[in-house]
């Protein structure tokens, strides 16, 4: 029998996924939302991550939970069949729901480590209440959830493992709260609305992704780094790729200490006072990044140094390749431009800001039904 080339195979094979009409040349989304059955392969999501967090594979070698209660009425003995129920098991987990919900927490939900939040294929809100908690735990993907609307909770017993339970302080009312721990992926999440942070990483976290995220009507969206004095976050590696920050925000997208960000592939298109902002010598790596800034004349700059002399920041390492700025955005540059720093800040390859439109298309959470592309 005579064998096709094998570009013409695969060009066909490529076809029969559905490739043509889906892909987007967004790394992740073309990994796994050409599969009319994804429904059925869920857990190949956890190879499909790029920059610094890449290696979370969440509850990847582990069972299915499946979520079908919504309330939290006891957050030291929660009911099995709960979300708090499934995340503080000790074992790993690919955590889904049953149906639509709103899930309105008492206290904030202390995950454990290797879990997969997966709202796919339903509508799920975690609004009203406290929300999402990462601390001293690795591996975690959270993914299709809708996020808003957080409070400030606590001075309260929450259940965080089967065997442990214990007094929680004040909470800020972050969204997603990274706090001491690494190999963390936040994926197609919408988020907006919250009490402090949408997402905020602190204390030595490190291995993250934050990427395909629509965030909307919030003042402080992205905190990274907890202290200009806690030098421990110098070791903090941060991925912001394929993010719309969209209407209704106003600082924060992010603002880092220490660490090394980079920041690839965005489309902002709404901020009132800046986008990118830092503070104790952050490393600040924007690649073909679209910036449109606002109408007021006086908010047109992408970066600011927060509250630190011109002196000090000359040397810190933030640098624009390859970014579209619109309506007048302008990014100052600073640094001798290092390379070992910016190595250190290199996560993946950036692609053109023309295609930033098309690579922020899904951001957010996906409408996602059984036996079609998401």
């Amino acid at each position: 029998m005579h064998r096709r080339p094998w570009s013409i195979r695969n060009y066909t094979a490529r076809r029969n996924l559905g490739f043509f009409s889906c892909g987007s040349g967004n790394p992740i989304d073309d990994c796994w939302r050409c599969d009319r059955r994804w429904y059925l392969r869920r857990k190949h999501l956890a190879d499909c991550a790029i920059g610094f967090g890449r290696n979370a594979i969440g509850g990847r070698d582990g069972k299915y939970y499946v979520v079908t209660d919504p309330n939290d009425d006891d957050p030291v003995n929660p009911r099995p069949g709960t979300l708090r129920h499934a995340v503080i098991q000790d074992r790993p987990l690919w955590i889904v729901f049953k149906r639509d919900m709103v899930i309105t927490l008492k206290q904030e939900l202390i995950m454990n480590s290797f879990k997969t939040i997966d709202g796919r294929g339903v509508n799920v809100h975690i609004a009203y209440g406290a929300c999402i908690t990462i601390q001293y735990i690795t591996n975690v993907i959270i993914h299709g959830l809708h996020i808003h609307d957080c409070k400030p909770t606590g001075n309260a017993m929450v259940r965080s493992s089967p065997t442990h339970y214990g007094w929680r302080t004040m909470a800020d009312g972050d969204g997603i709260s990274i706090f001491g721990s690494s190999h963390i992926w936040i994926d197609h999440n919408s988020l907006s609305n919250c009490a402090d942070g949408l997402v905020d990483a602190v204390m030595a976290s490190t291995a993250i992704t934050i990427s395909n995220n629509y965030f909307t009507h919030h003042n402080e969206v992205m905190l990274l780094g907890h202290s200009d004095s806690y030098v421990r976050d110098k070791m903090m590696q941060v991925t912001i790729a394929y993010n719309h920050f969209g209407e209704g925000l106003i600082q924060r997208m992010p603002r880092c200490r220490h660490g090394y960000f980079h920041v690839v592939n965005n489309d902002y298109t709404h901020w009132e006072m800046y986008a990118i902002g830092g503070s104790a010598n952050p490393t600040i790596n924007s690649q073909g990044n679209r910036y449109l800034a606002p109408q007021n004349a006086f908010a047109k700059e992408v970066t600011k140094r927060v509250d630190t002399a011109s002196g000090i920041w000359r040397s810190w390492n933030w640098r624009s390749e390859g970014d579209l700025l619109l309506n007048g955005a302008f990014f100052t540059s600073s640094g001798a431009g290092a390379g070992a720093s910016y190595a250190r800040a290199s996560s993946l390859a950036a692609k053109s800001s023309s295609l930033v439109g098309v690579l922020t298309s899904g951001s957010g959470v996906l409408n996602c039904r059984r036996g079609s592309t998401c």
